[in-house]
């Protein structure tokens, strides 16, 4: 089984700040991480190939730095990783990031499984994952959070919704994000970091994996951010009190449907 696993690295998101004059975020000095919600992809691609067996690629797009992140990966136990990283794939929306990495898939070959976090924490769309599929023509499901059957042409996942909990029979290949309640990710070993730090990151530019210029970066982003700024919060606290328990949830319930709340 072939897997490949799509991750980002992004600014900690408890360390960084916004510049009050431009409305951007401020980067420098900033560390980075995988982001948080791919480890958990990283995490149930690697259960499967314990189980069952898998050849495992973790792929990214970004600047040369986000080699440290993929060797993170590698050290979780990943076999394989690929960087694309091009000034003509820089400043790319989700819709050409998606473009981007489904290019690169297609390079590597074609995989059973491709895996995304649901989210990237420095965005918030959980658009990537979706893209890719629509980009590659591949079924897709998402916030999963218990794989329950792997078959050489099937999965068997559960995934949460608006109305609960559903059961999904996905056929291979396919496109699955995964939310945290899928596993907790594994520490890397000594060893597996080592190996990690001794293994080739395989670089590709737009035009190794023949992305023309016209759809990826800023020339094929159909968004662009036009201002960052940190949301007021406003909190209002009111104190209930009544004579007796009976007369206080009685107010509080009158309050919470005040409130639309119920």
């Amino acid at each position: 089984m072939e897997i490949v696993v799509c991750i980002k690295q992004v600014p900690d998101t408890t360390e960084v700040k916004i510049d009050p004059v431009k409305n951007t975020l401020i980067r420098d000095g900033v560390p980075s991480i995988v982001n948080p919600f791919d480890e958990y992809a990283v995490e149930a691609a690697v259960r499967i190939k314990e189980q069952y067996g898998a050849k495992i690629t973790v792929l990214t797009m970004g600047p040369p730095q986000a080699t440290s992140a993929l060797r993170k990966c590698l050290a979780m136990g990943a076999d394989e990783a690929v960087l694309v990283s091009d000034r003509a794939v820089a400043g790319a929306d989700t819709l050409a990031t998606s473009y981007t990495l489904a290019k690169a898939i297609e390079k590597i070959g074609k995989p059973d499984i491709i895996f995304c976090g649901k989210m990237a924490i420095d965005g918030d769309t959980a658009q990537v994952g979706p893209g890719i599929a629509e980009h590659l023509g591949l079924p897709q499901t998402t916030y999963v959070q218990k794989i329950r059957e792997v078959s050489p042409h099937r999965l068997v996942v559960e995934r949460v919704s608006d109305s609960g909990h559903e059961l999904v029979s996905i056929p291979l290949p396919c496109v699955v994000t995964v939310d945290k309640a899928i596993g907790e990710p594994r520490y890397p070993s000594v060893k597996g970091s080592i190996n990690a730090s001794r293994q080739e990151i395989i670089t590709w530019s737009a035009a190794d994996i023949d992305a023309p210029p016209d759809k990826t970066g800023l020339n094929g982003s159909c968004t662009q951010v036009m201002r960052i700024f940190t949301p007021q919060i406003q909190k209002h606290n009111e104190m209930l009190s009544a004579e007796s328990d009976d007369a206080l949830c009685d107010l509080l319930l009158a309050k919470l449907q005040e409130a639309k709340i119920v």
